[in-house]
C-alpha cells in the first residue's frame, strides 16, 4: 500500500530549498540537529533542578554534550551568515552592513528576554551573556570576517586559545563588566554563558567553514539531496523555525512536566 503523501499545506510540505533562495537544506538539517541536541539537554537540566534527578548535567558527558551542542550553533551562524551575505549580494544592492546591525540588535533583543525570564525565574541564575546574547554580538561583528578564510582559521585558533587560557580566571566579586569577554567575577553562576572568548572564535571558524564550502553561495561539493526523506524534513523544518522554538521550548517543556506530575509546582516557586 502507497503511503500517504503530507498535505500540501502542511509546513512540512514545503521544499527543502528554493532556487535562488541561497537556503541549502542541510545546513537547515544540520541546525535542526542542535537544536533537537540542547532541547535534550535542558530536558535534563530541569529534571535535575526541578524534579531532583541526579543527573551530572554541569560535568563530565553532559557538560561535553552541552559544549559541543552550543559548538555546531555557533559555527553554524557563521555558515549562514556568509550564505546571507551572498545573497544579499545577487539580489539586493546597497551596503550590506545595515542589515548585518538589525539582525544582530533583533537577536541581542531576543537575548534581553532571556536575561528578564531567567531573572524571574532565579536572579542568582540570570542569563546575562548566553547563547543569543553572544550570537548577537557575533553577528554585530561579523561584518570584517565575511570574506575571510585562512584568515578566519587563524583568527579563530587565536580567539579560542584565549578563551583556553582565562578559562577558570575569576575577578573579584561585585565586577560583572567583563564577564561578556570571558572574566567573570568571584561567584557568578548562570543558566547559560557562553562569552566571546573563545566563542566568537568558533564563529569566525564557521564563516571560514561558510567561505569553503559555499563560495559565492553555490555549494563546492553538491551533496545528494536527501530533503525529500521525513526525517530529514522535519530536521529542516526546525532548524527553520529555530529561533522560534528556543524561545518557546522550555516554558512548553516545564509545562509539561508539571502536567505529567514529574515537576512539583513548589518547585518553581508557585505554590
Amino acid at each position: 500500500m502507497a503511503r500517504p503523501a503530507i498535505p500540501v499545506r502542511s509546513p512540512l510540505a514545503r521544499p527543502a530549498a528554493r532556487a535562488g533562495s541561497g537556503r541549502f537544506w542541510e545546513v537547515d538539517a544540520l541546525r535542526g540537529v542542535a537544536f533537537c541536541m540542547m532541547a535534550l539537554y535542558h530536558l535534563l537540566f530541569d529534571l535535575r533542578s526541578f524534579a531532583g534527578w541526579p543527573i551530572a548535567v554541569d560535568r563530565g558527558f553532559w557538560r561535553s554534550f552541552a559544549d559541543a551542542t552550543a559548538s555546531l550553533f555557533v559555527l553554524l551562524v557563521g555558515v549562514s551568515l556568509t550564505l546571507s551575505r551572498a545573497r544579499w549580494q545577487a539580489h539586493r544592492s546597497g551596503p550590506y552592513w545595515p542589515h548585518l546591525v538589525r539582525r544582530g540588535f533583533r537577536i541581542l533583543g531576543y537575548g534581553f528576554l532571556v536575561t528578564v525570564a531567567t531573572w524571574l525565574v532565579d536572579p542568582r541564575q540570570v542569563v546575562l551573556f548566553g547563547i543569543l546574547h553572544l550570537i548577537g554580538v557575533s553577528i554585530l561583528l561579523s561584518g570584517p570576517f565575511l570574506s575571510g578564510l585562512v584568515s578566519n582559521l587563524l583568527l579563530g585558533a587565536v580567539l579560542v586559545a584565549l578563551g583556553v587560557v582565562i578559562d577558570g580566571v575569576v575577578l573579584p566579586a561585585g565586577f560583572p563588566w567583563l564577564l561578556w569577554l570571558g572574566l567573570p567575577p568571584a561567584g557568578f553562576r548562570s543558566f547559560d554563558y557562553r562569552p566571546l572568548l573563545p566563542w566568537f572564535g568558533v564563529a569566525l571558524w564557521g564563516i571560514a567553514l561558510g567561505n569553503l564550502l559555499y563560495p559565492g553561495g553555490r555549494p563546492a561539493v553538491p551533496l545528494p539531496d536527501w530533503s525529500a526523506l521525513l526525517p530529514v524534513r522535519l530536521l529542516v523544518w526546525i532548524g527553520r523555525h529555530a529561533l522560534v522554538l528556543y524561545l518557546l521550548h522550555q516554558p512548553v517543556m516545564i509545562a509539561l512536566l508539571v502536567l505529567l506530575g514529574i515537576v512539583p509546582l513548589e518547585a518553581l516557586g508557585l505554590a
